[in-house]
This record gives structure tokens, sequence and C-alpha cells, in this order.
């Protein structure tokens, strides 16, 4: 196979705020896979340093380390040579472009979309929740009447970073008492300060809380103390995080769960352990909202997934939109069509 190996950097809006830092814009690395039968395939990887310790830079090295690999095969035995790319590469971010793109090649091949190679039935559009970006106040509340107008039925607010309680309570004010509310720590408390700091949220309502602090144990002890539900993201890479349940739900992302082959495996083994599954995006482009919609589909998620972020972007068009706080899966074979162009925009 033809291995091409190219960059993308895509602004945000305005700059995103999390507990692990400020963020402004999106660093992606497209990897596209051509047989020779001239049909290619495209992967995405989306490390994000400050939320999974891992480099572009590092991400690409490990692609172009398994270029030969690529280069010597034709893609059809997708499962054996993921594995040896495994083997060389290591980080996850990059087994999941080529992940991606195998999964996108093999769909066009048989000119079928990536959900029916997986045996799912035919999807429904999968509920996601609306991603809140305002630290203050007035802003908060204008975004929660963005989402309800908009008809999302769940909102994700970022905590940790500020004046939690009354964000909250200004979203809880705009959005009204149907609006579930979502809230993500990234893992900035201890043990103590989450069970405290959901103490003094929960009145205004929380669904759930990711990531309240890091660590199997740590989380365990939030989980025990608080009648909020709990759930893993960051932590969920952790040793043993997956195979004993430490609190109610976890949070696969494409990128850190090393593709769609990888969620896949990650959530047999969290249904296994008794884990309420969901997915949710790293910021990534429309390749890796692709590829996590067509897993939706096969794990019907009870709880909203975090995939509608490509309209925070500044200046490129939403391939994949949310309708009434769902998206339908895309059209096409493969991981769908009309998703590469959003990375060719000048920005």
């Amino acid at each position: 196979m033809k291995v091409r190996i190219s960059a993308c950097r895509a602004r945000l809006r305005a700059p995103f705020t999390a507990a692990y830092g400020e963020l402004a814009q999106r660093s992606l690395i497209v990897v596209a896979l051509e047989g020779e039968d001239g049909i290619t395939g495209f992967g995405e990887a989306a490390p994000l340093q400050p939320y999974d310790g891992v480099s572009t830079d590092h991400v690409r090295a490990a692609l172009e380390d398994c270029t030969a690999l690529l280069r010597d095969c034709d893609g059809t035995a997708r499962a054996e040579l993921l594995a040896a790319c495994r083997d060389v590469a290591v980080l996850p971010q990059a087994i999941a472009a080529i992940d991606l793109a195998l999964w996108d090649l093999a769909g066009r091949r048989a000119g079928e979309p990536i959900w029916r190679l997986l045996g799912a039935s035919e999807p429904g559009p999968v509920d996601v929740n609306w991603t809140i970006g305002a630290t203050d106040r007035a802003g908060a509340a204008a975004e929660a009447d963005q989402a309800r107008a908009a008809g999302f039925g769940c909102v994700k607010v970022k905590v940790g970073v500020g004046d939690d309680a009354g964000r909250l309570a200004a979203v809880r004010a705009a959005g009204g008492s149907g609006l579930t509310i979502r809230v993500d720590a990234n893992g900035v408390w201890s043990s103590e300060e989450a069970t405290a700091a959901l103490r003094a949220l929960a009145p205004v309502g929380v669904e759930l809380c990711e990531e309240p602090a890091s660590g199997v144990e740590e989380i365990r002890r939030v989980w025990t103390a608080s009648d909020v539900a709990i759930a893993i993201d960051e932590t969920a890479a952790a040793p043993g995080a997956l195979e004993q349940r430490c609190c109610d739900a976890v949070c696969l992302k494409i990128a850190r769960s090393g593709g769609i082959s990888g969620v896949i495996e990650q959530a047999a083994q969290a249904d296994r352990a008794g884990y309420d599954v969901y997915v949710a995006s790293t910021f990534d482009g429309p390749l890796g909202i692709a590829a996590a919609l067509h897993v939706a589909a096969v794990l019907e998620p009870r709880r909203a997934c975090g995939l509608a972020t490509l309209g925070l972007f500044e200046g490129r068009a939403d391939p994949l939109p949310p309708r009434e706080g769902r998206i339908a899966l895309p059209h096409g074979p493969g991981l769908g069509d009309g998703l590469t162009d959003w990375y060719r925009v000048a920005g």
C-alpha cells in the first residue's frame, strides 16, 4: 500500500478551558492508505498532550515507524497487520489512525459502512451532549439556553476551573429542570475534594461526574462516598481499571483506546465488569467523530455521547452536525463520505 501522513491544525472558535489548561487550537495527523486497487482509506491520530501526555511529534514518529509494515501489505489481513503495528508503534493514538484507515479501506472496498461491517443493525441517530465552554455564569447560561433551543437533552460542564457552583446554577436556571447536566473534573481533585465538591453541587441536579479524581482507588473512594454517579475517563487507561468496576460508568475515546478496534475490545471488557459504557472525543476531527459514531451504533450507549464538538472549530463546516441533540450516522461506505475536505481548509 501507499502510505501518506499529513498534519492539520484547526483553530477553535474560542479558547476552551478545562482543568488541564486552555486549548485554542487542535493539531491532528491524517493517515491515508491506498491499495493497488486505487481505493484509499483514511484515519486520524488525535493526541492531546495536556489530556493524555502524548505529543503529535511522538505520534508522527510512531506512524513513520509503521510505514514499512503498511507498505508491504494490501490491508486485507487487518487484525494481523494492526497487531504488528501495535508492537512497533505502541502509542494508542498512532494505532488509532492506522486502525481507522484500515476499517475505512475495508468498508470502501466492500461498499459498506463500518457499522454494518461491525454487525450493527440499522442504526438511528446517536444521542449527544452539548459541551459548554464558557467559564463565566452569563456565558454558561447563554450556552445552556442555546443547547435547549437546539434540542439537546444533556449538557456537559467542565468543573474545577473556577466558579463551579455559580456556573452550574446558571446552567440549571437557563436550561430548566428537564435538562441533564453532566460535569467533568479531568481528575483535578483529590478524592476528599471531589466528595466535598459533588456534595455542594448535588442540589443543582448532576447526572454524572467524569473523572472527579485520578486513579482507580481515588475514583473508588469518591464513588463510595458520593450520591452522584461517577465515570472514569483518563483513568480508563490505568492498569486494571476495566477489569474490576470502580464506579458507575466508563467514557471511551477513539484516540486514547487505539481506534475502533480498541474501543470495541475495551467496551466488551468494561461491560463484563459491570460498567455503563459511552463514547466521547478529544476534540477530534470528522474522521475520529465518524469512527465514534460507528462504534456507538454497535454499543448502543444509554447515556449521551460527547461527540458534538466539530461545531466548536472556526472556519470549518461541520460535516456531521447534530439535529435535535442527535447525530446521524455518516452516509456512504467506510467511515463515510465528505469527511476529508474538513482537513484541507486553511486555518
